[in-house]
């Protein structure tokens, strides 16, 4: 019983088989017959073919002499083909899936010496459109291919020659949807020529030959062209900030993907590269400048060329010799906008002979190490392209700028930056500041805050700052900084960063005005001291240029300084300016003043010191002020006088407590001052001064004496102008004055012996008429203990300084000392006598000079009346002789 059914079983599936073969046999001969009307009539293609066998058990397609073209060419919906094939074979295609779902799935596709035109599909409305089914192979191999596709407008998209390709799991789609790559696969293997590729209306990529081995792709002689002038592009794309032009003569990577948009790539080597960029004026993109996602593990450039045209196509950067290794580099549409137009990991940049070129500048750095943990730059050059600018101008040369980096990266468009270190080592040439600079507000709207450099280091430099032909001069420029910051609420300030600590050094300092020439042989400073080392302050032209150069009178100095120190803190940089010192120390300060009387009186008003130290605006103190060891002298000369009157204070020791603004908070604003010298080298004197800065009258008060003065000692300063000499000794002389910006009172004591004075002539003999006179009205001694006498009413004149003011309370004092308390009849009188005393002298004068004339002509005639004697005489004898 059970052979039978063993029997029947194999009578069952012996007529399967058979059925199977037959229809087989049936299906290949009506595919071979009727396959080709079939697709005429079931869908959108004529194809032909010589030869055509078709397995139905296994799906495998063979077929030879193949030739495709589509029934309605202008039909946009649909891929259109055009083109041969000499050998098509399909392995295990998915029969049902063409017949019933209109889908082509297939194991395995080879075609051999394929020419095909194919035009993709209009892209669907994402939105209502129907999706259009794939095209799936698992294996593709192409041999000898030449293929050509379009999109739907019958622009070019892709085209190879050529052609050899093995490409695994491969998937195309009839979206050919603008900005997508129409396939996506795992792994291939590929060669051709003449490679063309255009994704969207600005580019088309090129290559003359692309091979692979070992899954590794070459692509000789590697394009990506913009097919706009920059003008046109900047015209058709007015929104879009960059164009791009690059080539190279080799590209390799592996491990190619393409996804969508994106390409992914691993492992790319670029040999001799070339980058153009075209920038524009444009402030922001609407849309992407880059429609592409370029994913690149690592990306290495050698012997690349960098070039970047402004708007007007001149250059704005030009770097040769480039190496350059990225990982991770990533490009997209998003990155393109940015000021750095990819992203990366890491990366390595060294080159040569870097130019940058802005309206006003060029630059040239002869080296460059880039990464994103250091920058290494060595010998900058940066020249002027013009001579005059409302820009400052840089003529500098560096011979290396070095950072050490913590942070670079852009974060919303913006700089995000935060350096360890910055090193500047020997920097050398001029800076000129703008004649005419335009007032413009900086622009900190591409940095993200804070920005942050904790060390900044200057050294060995040479360095010139000149505005308006006034050159500051810094030799052996050595300076650090600290912890600059930039942040939300500095960049609203004048100076935009806030400092930690700094210093700096200089020799052989000097800065030129128009009258003066500073110079100092060591100058160093910090945020909490300050040194200057030989300081001088020399006129640039002589005494007498000076006064033809000034419009009114003004004093010429001419100072030199052993050392200046300062300890304490300030901030001179920023709007909120202070100076909060304990100490401020002069020595061995030598300082002449001069002051001519011949220019016109300055008018305006002078104020006290009270009102001078107030008038500055930012809050300044200095606890003790010293000046030591010094000598003061102060000439003054006339247009009567014969050379400038002279006083000296040698050993001239000055102390001042609290110098200040009255604008610094719980700090006192009285300012008590103490001064020792030798007066005119021989004399002691000493001067208690004192003022208030916060009192709006400007109260004062000065007290001191003069101690053993001969008055010879006074001469060279009353002789050249007054034509007075004073002899005899002033044993001491007291002083105690108040006043305010009103005036001044007080008393005046001298004490002296044989006081006289001789009147002078103009050849500077005594004058003994005059002299006596004088004397007469003058107390010779003063007496064991002479009174005091009033000083009452001394009437400030605004347009002269304190010192004129306390001078007519000295000379008021001294009038009444010498002639009497009833100064005023008395200077009547004197100037009564010496006026008739002169009137009679020259009355006398006149006399003797008219005696002498009348002498001279009587004279004269004598020998007049002698001469025509003889001449008769001659006369008289020749003619006797005759």
């Amino acid at each position: 019983m059970k052979k039978n059914y063993f029997r029947i079983l194999l009578k069952i599936l012996a007529i399967l088989f058979l059925l199977i073969l037959v229809v087989n046999f049936g299906i290949n001969f009506w595919l071979k017959s009727k396959l080709p009307g079939y697709i005429k009539n079931h869908s959108h293609y004529r194809i032909s073919y010589e030869s055509l066998d078709v397995d139905l058990g296994t799906g495998n397609i063979f077929a030879t002499g193949i030739t495709v073209n589509n029934k309605n060419p202008e039909n946009q919906n649909v891929i259109r083909i055009q083109g041969t094939v000499d050998t098509l074979s399909v392995s295990r295609l998915g029969i049902y899936d063409v017949l019933f779902r209109k889908r082509i799935n297939s194991s395995n596709l080879l075609l051999r010496n394929p020419n095909l035109n194919i035009i993709l599909a209009k892209p669907i409305n994402e939105k209502t459109g129907k999706k259009r089914n794939p095209v799936v192979f698992e294996n593709l191999k192409i041999s000898g291919g030449t293929l050509q596709v379009f999109k739907h407008t019958k622009q070019k998209f892709i085209s190879v020659h050529d052609l050899n390709l093995n490409v695994e799991n491969l998937q195309m789609t009839e979206e050919a949807v603008e900005n997508k790559l129409p396939v996506v696969f795992d792994q291939y293997d590929i060669s051709g020529k003449n490679f063309f590729f255009r994704p969207d209306p600005v580019y088309a990529v090129t290559a003359k030959h692309i091979t692979t081995k070992e899954r590794k792709m070459s692509l000789v002689d590697f394009t990506v062209t913009p097919l706009l002038s920059q003008r046109d592009f900047i015209r058709f794309y007015p929104a879009k900030k960059n164009l791009y032009d690059f080539k190279t003569s080799e590209m390799q990577f592996t491990d190619i993907a393409l996804e969508g948009n994106k390409v992914m790539l691993a492992n790319a080597v670029f040999n001799n590269p070339e980058l153009k960029i075209f920038t524009t004026n444009a402030k922001a993109a609407v849309k992407k400048d880059f429609t592409f996602d370029v994913n690149m593990e690592q990306v290495l450039m050698q012997n690349a060329k960098i070039t970047v045209l402004k708007p007007n196509s001149s250059e704005l950067l030009n770097a040769e010799n480039i190496s350059l290794d990225i990982n991770k580099f990533l490009m997209n549409g998003d990155t393109s906008k940015d000021p750095l137009p990819f992203q990366y990991a890491d990366f390595k940049i060294s080159g040569k002979n870097i130019g940058f070129s802005s309206e006003t500048e060029s630059m040239k750095i002869a080296a460059v190490s880039l990464s994103p943990k250091a920058v290494d730059l060595g010998n900058i050059s940066i020249k002027p392209t013009q001579s005059k600018s409302d820009k400052t101008l840089m003529d500098l040369n560096v011979r290396r700028i070095n950072l050490k980096i913590n942070e670079f990266k852009f974060v919303e468009n913006k700089l995000k930056l935060n350096v360890e270190n910055v090193l500047v080592s020997t920097l050398n040439g001029k800076i000129s500041a703008a004649d005419n600079p335009t007032k413009k507000q900086a622009d900190f709207k591409g940095i993200h805050f804070p920005l942050i450099i904790k060390n900044i280091a200057i050294q060995n430099s040479n360095l010139v700052y000149d505005k308006g032909g006034r050159p500051l001069v810094f030799n052996d420029l050595n300076a650090k900084i600290q912890n600059l910051e930039m942040n939300a609420k500095t960049a609203k300030k004048e100076f935009p960063f806030k400092t930690g600590f700094y210093s700096a050094t200089t020799r052989n300092f000097s800065y030129r005005t128009q009258f003066y020439n500073l110079s100092a042989s060591l100058l160093k400073f910090s945020r909490d001291g300050a040194q200057i080392s030989n300081f001088a302050m020399k006129p640039t032209v002589s005494r007498a240029q000076y006064i033809r150069m000034i419009p009114t009178e003004k004093d010429l100095y001419n100072l030199k300084v052993a050392q200046i120190s300062m300890n304490g803190q300030w901030d001179l940089w920023s709007k909120q300016k202070f100076i909060n010192a304990s100490q401020l120390t002069l020595t061995e300060m030598n300082a002449n003043i001069f002051r001519s009387k011949i220019p016109k009186d300055d008018l305006t008003e002078k104020p006290l010191y009270s009102k001078l130290l107030r008038s500055i605006k930012f809050p300044l103190y200095i606890r003790n002020t010293d000046i030591k060891n010094s000598v003061l002298e102060y000439e003054e000369d006339t247009k009567k006088s014969d050379g400038p009157g002279k006083l000296t204070f040698n050993n001239f020791n000055m102390n001042v407590k609290n110098l200040n603004s009255g604008k610094m908070k719980d700090k006192p604003t009285q300012v008590p001052i103490n001064i020792s010298c030798l007066f005119m080298n021989a004399s002691p004197m000493n001067v208690k001064w004192n003022f208030d800065t916060a009192n709006m009258s400007d109260v004062f008060s000065i007290a001191g004496n003069i101690a053993d003065l001969p008055a010879s000692r006074v001469n060279p300063f009353i002789e050249p102008y007054l034509k007075i000499r004073a002899t005899g000794l002033i044993s001491d002389l007291i002083f105690n004055f108040k006043g305010n910006n009103k005036g001044l009172n007080g008393i005046l004591n001298m004490k002296h012996q044989d006081l006289r004075v001789s009147v002078l002539k103009e050849t500077g003999e005594k004058n003994k008429v005059l002299s006596a006179v004088a004397n007469i009205f003058v107390k010779t001694d003063s007496g064991k203990y002479p009174d005091s006498v009033p000083v009452d009413n001394i009437v400030r004149d605004s347009s002269k300084s304190f010192f004129n003011l306390f001078w007519k309370g000295i000379e008021e004092g001294l009038k009444k000392t010498l002639i009497g308390k009833n100064v005023e009849n008395t200077e009547k009188t004197v100037k009564t006598t010496v006026e008739n005393t002169k009137t009679a002298l020259e009355q006398n004068k006149a006399d003797i000079k008219e005696t002498k004339q009348e002498v001279k002509e009587k004279a004269q005639q004598t020998k007049e009346k002698i001469k025509e004697k003889g001449l008769l005489r001659n006369i008289f004898r020749k003619k006797s002789e005759n």
